[in-house]
């Protein structure tokens, strides 16, 4: 993984990357919003269920989607609520985000289901067509379709705008 954030962010500084180098940047992610309430489908090559604990394990080529929203990692953590109902899922190993045609990896995504917002952290890597920018961490609403990354926000601004 990477070798392909070097690729990526090589290609996108090649190309005249738009952004900032900050504390905290807000911006835009997905096209469209996210219904939290979709149904989340999830597929895995494992999966491993404690009913004592209200969780579930799925392990391998782990892919879920929600709406236009899908999410990919090696481990999922499937957190129940006591009352029944999904309280929030946890992606591990590496994980990618993709809503629309802006995609994000970290090492770990915590998405809590009720509020719609993933929190991606460990080497945050966001790409927006041909911009790009890293950060530790960037917590995404996909209710509004924003995000903030924060801890030493990096990109590369054109002031050509080529």
């Amino acid at each position: 993984m990477f070798q392909f954030r070097t690729i990526v962010l090589c290609l996108t500084l090649a190309v005249g990357a738009v952004g900032a180098s900050a504390q905290g940047t807000k911006i835009g992610f997905g096209t469209v919003q996210a219904d939290p309430d979709a149904p989340v489908e999830v597929t895995a090559d494992n999966l491993d269920v404690d009913q004592t604990s209200g969780e579930a394990v799925f392990q391998g080529n782990v892919i879920v989607g929600q709406g236009l929203m899908r999410l990919s990692a090696p481990r999922l953590l499937v957190v129940y609520k006591p009352e029944g109902g999904i309280d929030r899922l946890e992606a591990t190993g590496g994980v990618t985000l993709v809503s629309g045609e802006d995609a994000a990896e970290a090492e770990r995504a915590d998405y809590s289901i009720d509020s719609g917002v993933v929190v991606m952290s460990g080497n945050v890597l966001l790409t927006q067509g041909p911009n790009a920018l890293t950060a530790q961490q960037m917590t995404v609403n996909l209710v509004s379709g924003t995000a903030q990354m924060t801890g030493r926000v990096k990109t590369i601004l054109n002031p050509k705008g080529e």
